[in-house]
This record gives C-alpha cells, structure tokens and sequence, in this order.
C-alpha cells in the first residue's frame, strides 16, 4: 500500500558529491522517521543517517560531516546530501521510514524500504 522510490545514484570519484532522493506514497496519514541504510557486497546492512518528525538527526560516525539528511516541504520526500565521498563508501542505498498508513479499520504502523540505489565511489 505504500512505495518507497529512491534515485540519485551513480558513480562519482573520490571527493565528489552526490543526492540520493526518496519519495514515500500510498495511503499515508503520518511519517514519524525516515532513513537512509546502506549494505556493500559482504557487509551488513548499516544506518547512516536517520531523521525524526521533530527534526532531529543522527549519523554514522563514518559520514559525520559529510553527509546530511533533510526533509522536503511536503514531509513524505527525504534527501541524503553526501560530499567528500570516499571508495568506502560504495555501497546500495536504502530509504526506510516508520510510516502510519491509513487503513479502512484505522491506523497501522509499519515499517518499509524502498529497492535501493547503487552508490560507487572511485578512486
């Protein structure tokens, strides 16, 4: 019932930028946190940054200071601003928010991820 669809991946050399964008759509009637997790060949999947309703953020301590995550003006879009990437930091990209959906019953809250987005950092 709800889509998470995220872009903006690609490949960038090292010290280069990029902005990986999600949009959530479906029958939401609220967005408490959104996410963005990443997952390279043969690693487990990480949190890089999160970001609450009420604005707050957390990050990585690998992207600390060169990552930032915001929230567009409609509430139901997040951004990953990501600058001075590193060949660490190659990996798929995932968009993840706790989402209340609006059902016929009521509310549900429930968890959702979107496909992912192929980030490679060259050296």
């Amino acid at each position: 019932q709800v889509q998470l669809v995220e872009s903006g991946g690609g490949l960038v050399q090292a010290g280069g930028s990029l902005r990986l964008s999600c949009a959530a759509s479906g029958s939401i009637f609220s967005i408490n946190t959104m996410g963005w997790y990443r997952q390279a060949p043969g690693k487990q999947r990480e949190l890089v940054a999160v970001i609450r309703s009420v604005g707050s953020t957390n990050y990585a301590d690998s992207v600390k200071g060169r990552f930032t995550i915001s929230r567009g003006n409609a509430k139901n879009t997040v951004y990953l601003q990501m600058n001075s990437l590193k060949p660490e930091d190659t990996a798929v990209y995932y968009c993840n928010a706790d989402i209340g959906v609006l059902r016929f019953e009521g509310i549900r809250a429930d968890e959702y991820w979107g496909q992912g987005t192929q980030v490679t950092v060259s050296s």
